[in-house]
């Protein structure tokens, strides 16, 4: 866990870069109908860490509760950062 100069908590975050990695559990979201969407409350979080100049890479329960094996887990994770990497280029 990293805490921001403004007391904003991060999961994990790599402070000289300004990339926050959240792990979000079941209570970051609402269910509706066939889809989940973050609540209020992660989504004015990650507003104000991307308006600090932070950013975020969300790592959801439902698609982390797939994966079936370390392998797929690491695919995921490398997917998800080198997505994320592209964006800030």
């Amino acid at each position: 866990e990293f805490v921001t100069e403004e007391g904003l908590s991060i999961d994990m975050a790599q402070p000289k870069n300004m990339i926050a990695i959240e792990v979000d559990g079941p209570y970051h979201y609402i269910k509706c109908t066939d889809k989940y969407i973050e609540n209020g409350r992660t989504q004015f979080k990650s507003r104000v860490l991307r308006q600090l100049g932070w950013l975020i890479i969300h790592i959801p329960y439902f698609e982390w509760d797939a994966l079936t094996n370390a392998a797929t887990q690491d695919a995921y994770l490398q997917s998800k950062t080198s997505l994320n990497r592209k964006s800030c280029a």
